[in-house]
């Protein structure tokens, strides 16, 4: 699909996002739309049917939350990419968002060669998604993982990992910003199998971060583990 073919629809309230988002991803080639509000933003997303939708949260009138619940109960809009453009350090609101169906968050202020970037990742999913099951496939940042093939794309290269590693990561990615619980994530991954101490976890997470990277992996102390997305 050429950029020229792909529609965006811009959320924000204010106007200089609006401009300078804007102005970005059309000098990329893509059709892009703007509303100032959740209830413009539904109204446009049903006349235009867009790829993807960046989301700002707060808004008058309709906040974004509130506006991507709609949406994704709208039919015909189901299926549209949903990213949220969040204040650093929402981290309720992250969560919120990906409760109400979000795809993914963009964390502002963002410098725009990086927006793009990562607007770019995000567009991937579409192709990912023409020929395999959402349920089999996770899509966040640059990382495409495959559960039924049990691998991991990371910058159009491959890696293999072992099985409790990929489960991990796949557990932990498939919902960015959460914190999982260390009991949760023993119960996940290694279930029944053995009884497994939570150093157990510790041990595949420091590997995960070799192979993936450090910064995707976040130790919430005393709770658990979450992984979130390069917000550099």
């Amino acid at each position: 699909m050429k950029n020229s073919e792909i529609k965006i629809l811009l959320v924000d309230d204010e106007p200089d996002i609006l401009e300078i988002v804007g102005y970005n991803l059309k000098s990329e080639g893509y059709t892009v739309y703007t509303a100032k509000n959740g209830i413009e933003a539904i109204a446009k997303a049903k006349q235009t049917t867009p790829h993807l939708i960046i989301l700002d949260i707060m808004m008058p009138e309709m906040d974004g939350i509130e506006a991507c619940e709609k949406i994704r109960a709208t039919k015909g809009l189901e299926n549209v990419l949903i990213t949220f453009f969040t204040a650093r350090g929402e981290d309720y609101s992250q969560v919120a968002g990906f409760d109400v169906g979000a795809d993914d968050y963009i964390t502002k202020p963002i410098k725009p060669k990086v927006l793009v970037s990562k607007i770019k990742a995000l567009l991937r999913r579409l192709k990912v998604n023409k020929n395999t099951q959402s349920s089999d496939t996770i899509v966040v940042g640059d990382i495409i993982i495959d559960r039924e093939e049990y691998v991991v794309i990371k910058d159009d290269k491959k890696l293999s990992l072992p099985r409790k590693e990929f489960e991990l990561f796949s557990l932990l990615a498939s919902k960015p910003g959460k914190v999982f619980k260390r009991d949760d994530i023993l119960d996940n991954v290694w279930g029944n199998e053995v009884v497994v101490g939570g150093r157990t976890i510790d041990v595949h997470i420091r590997k995960l971060r070799e192979k993936i990277g450090d910064d995707y992996f976040k130790t919430v102390k005393g709770v658990g583990y979450k992984f979130v997305l390069d917000e550099d």
